[in-house]
């Protein structure tokens, strides 16, 4: 197997690995980042809505009412040491990415534009604030393409079109590096790194219906959970209120802080029912169940009665095309509506994993030991939506996934340069060390079957979809784990064409299928294991949260094995906002 050595390792060329990537390289480190796509195509590019921090540039803000809007946006599940650090870091790393280069729309007097956003506060829960930092609504595209500009500057090594395989690790439990897979040639690369960063996003392509790009197939959490690591909070996932109805893709929280609204098959603009405060800018989880309970109880629009639609043609062409261009593209070319003349037809769909690999807000992966405290995987970190810090708890509030990036990514980084500083040369590497991911591209190399990969794909999103969606009961759950066991099975009789054309394609398909069945167990067994609602976990068998019973972290094991950690109440400067009724 070729290798190669390097300072630091990271997977993933998103805006979470090139922050990180970025803070490393200009300090002088070798860096390799491994990516399956080219770096600006990475999933963060389809981020919309804008960055939140607390610059008061519209209206007065305090990044202690970002705090608790974040606490409370979590359902109180998020740890609250880590929600001060990114609410008090928040303002910072906007300026930064100012100062690199993003092109961030303006106001009149020169200043960020920020819109409102779901879930924000003034003063502790009061009136709307408006934080939400934007370029546009292609947030994201112009971070990612500001980040990528930067890191070429500061020489990163990026290996383009190479999916991890599997963590390498020696016997006392050390991660040293990755083997990676050269998509194009179809060979093994041994990376050697004294540290090694996860930052491979999200995987909510285990559901039938997402608004994650086909790449967002949990890498990360699968190298995680194979080399022991157990996966947390597995069971919170975000169902975006807004995605185009038949399509899955996003229509950005935006529009509605820009005065968009939602309207059922009466005419009547429903959320003011649910959030008489807040109305259409509630919690994420609240819309969402929200839109889910029109529809189920027969006040859907069009003739299955199957959506909803999201209003803004009042808004004015001016303010549509200035600050919602490519709000505009998508619905016309995927709803096949304009919205200067028409309402877009929308429905929930899966959207962020607020779960993850187990990290401390300075990016280090940390393992809750069953006896004992918290301990550090050596040499492992994770950011981004693959790690779960844990500061968006039960439910993310939007806005918060780009500044998560920002911050952890930097405070990775720093982490990282002290950890390297202590660990100036690597152990070797242990002669099994790589036998995992060995083995893993042995099997999927040119198999013969009676099942398609894709067919068992399919029938897996299926699955998630009808047993594990906005509302769950244990009835409906276990069914779909019973369902899931037999699928899996299915794998074993996969085959893989061994024809010139396809064979590459098709084994990393499989691979990324294995991950995903990793993602898709932890989080329906995560679910049912949770006997409560909060959060995007609605159970209808449960409909209360219970504070006395399950204000803790779920951590669920490879083997099915479940183990709970306390959640962090106490901030690291500040006092702590106790749980109270969340209510917009």
């Amino acid at each position: 197997m070729e290798r190669r050595k390097f300072d630091v390792a990271i997977i993933g060329a998103g805006g979470a690995g090139m922050r990180a990537a970025l803070q490393l390289s200009s300090g002088g480190y070798n860096v390799a980042v491994l990516s399956k796509v080219f770096p600006t195509r990475s999933h963060t590019v389809a981020a919309q809505g804008g960055i939140t921090a607390a610059l008061g540039n519209v209206t007065e803000d305090n990044w202690l009412w970002h705090m608790y809007d974040t606490v409370k946006g979590s359902d109180y599940l998020g740890d609250q040491d880590a929600i001060e650090y990114l609410c008090r870091m928040g303002p910072q790393a906007v300026y930064e990415m100012e100062h690199f280069g993003l092109p961030f729309s303006r106001l009149e007097n020169g200043k960020i534009y920020q819109r409102p956003f779901g879930g924000q506060s003034r003063n502790f829960g009061g009136e709307q604030a408006t934080r939400t930092c934007a370029a546009a609504d292609r947030t994201g595209h112009a971070m990612l393409h500001t980040l990528y500009q930067r890191n070429i500057q500061a020489k990163t090594h990026f290996f383009v079109e190479y999916m991890a395989i599997d963590l390498v690790r020696d016997g006392e439990g050390r991660v040293l590096g990755v083997v990676a897979f050269d998509m194009e040639k179809g060979e093994p690369l041994l990376i050697e790194a004294r540290a090694t960063l996860l930052a491979t996003g999200g995987a909510g392509r285990i559901f039938q219906a997402s608004t994650n790009a086909f790449i967002n197939t949990g890498d990360g959490l699968g190298m995680a959970s194979r080399s022991g690591i157990p996966l947390e909070d597995m069971e919170f996932w975000q169902f975006h209120p807004t995605g185009v109805q038949g399509a899955g893709v996003l229509i950005s929280e935006g529009v509605r802080g820009e005065g968009g609204y939602l309207v059922n098959g009466n005419g009547e603009r429903f959320m003011e029912r649910y959030a008489p405060h807040a109305k259409d800018l509630a919690g994420r989880d609240v819309v969402a169940r929200a839109i889910a309970l029109e529809i189920h109880e027969g006040r859907g629009c069009g003739e299955a009665r199957d959506h909803v639609l999201l209003k803004l043609d009042h808004i004015g062409r001016e303010k549509i095309m200035a600050r919602l261009p490519g709000i505009r593209e998508i619905s016309i070319n995927f709803a096949h509506v304009d919205p200067l003349e028409a309402p877009i037809p929308v429905v929930p769909t899966v959207h962020y994993m607020m779960g993850g690999i187990p990290a401390h807000y300075r990016g280090q992966v940390v393992v809750p030991a069953r006896t004992g405290p918290e301990e550090a995987v050596q040499g492992l970190y994770a950011i981004g939506e693959c790690a779960c810090v844990s500061v968006h708890g039960a439910n993310r509030l939007g806005g918060n996934s780009l500044l998560d990036l920002l911050v952890f990514g930097r405070a990775a980084a720093d982490h990282i340069v002290e950890f390297l500083k202590e660990n100036p040369a690597s152990p070797p590497i242990p002669a099994d060390g790589t036998d995992l991911a060995r083995s893993r591209l042995a099997r999927w190399e040119r198999r013969q079957g009676s099942e398609r990969v894709a067919d068992i794909y399919r029938d897996m999103q299926r699955i998630m979809q009808a047993h594990c969606g906005v509302f769950r009961k244990a009835e409906v759950l276990e069914q779909g784990l019973v369902k899931l066991e037999e699928v899996r099975r299915r794998l074993d009789d996969a085959a893989i064409s061994d024809h010139s054309k396809v064979y590459n394609t098709a084994r990393i398909e499989a691979l990324e299928l294995e991950n995903l069945m990793e993602v898709a167990f932890a989080t329906i067994r995560s679910a049912l294991a949770r006997r409560e609602s909060r959060g995007a976990h609605a159970r209808d068998d449960y409909p209360e949260r219970n504070d006395k019973s399950w204000l803790k972290h779920t951590l669920v094991h490879r083997d099915g094995t479940i183990d709970y950690k306390p959640v962090r109440l106490k901030p690291l400067t500040v006092p702590s906002f106790p749980p109270k009724t969340r209510s917009y």
